[in-house]
């Protein structure tokens, strides 16, 4: 069992920034494929972007990709991954999850491990 604990969430206000977090302790995180999703209030679990085992490649969703300005990145001695995310708005409000994975994808069901979540709210 591969356990992932994300920090960084919170109640911010329009055009504020958030950096996210997702620990794995006790593992070699370079195993695994890491990815970020969003599931805002009656609505599907939505993917936000994915980074490479080695961090060389990455993908965002198209919805995020163009309005605001978002990184994924991972350290890979600190078993941590990270989005960092500018310019937020009131639709970006949801519950992150971080999730870790073997194959290249951006659905949710081929990511094998998922961590609680971390709520951000954004307000207008």
């Amino acid at each position: 069992q591969v356990q992932l604990v994300e920090s960084g969430g919170g109640l911010v206000q329009a055009g504020d920034s958030l950096r996210l977090s997702c620990a794995v302790p006790g593992r070699t995180v370079n195993s695994y494929i890491m990815g970020w999703f969003r599931q805002a209030p009656g609505k599907d679990r939505e993917f936000v972007a994915a980074i490479y085992y080695s961090g060389g490649r990455t993908d965002y969703a198209d919805s995020v990709k163009g309005r605001f300005n978002i990184t994924i990145s991972r350290d890979n001695a600190k078993a941590t991954v990270y989005l960092q995310m500018n310019s937020l708005k009131p639709e970006d409000t949801a519950v992150y999850y971080c999730a870790a994975g073997l194959y290249w994808s951006r659905d949710y069901g081929r990511y094998n491990y998922w961590g609680q979540g971390t709520q951000v709210t954004v307000s207008s």
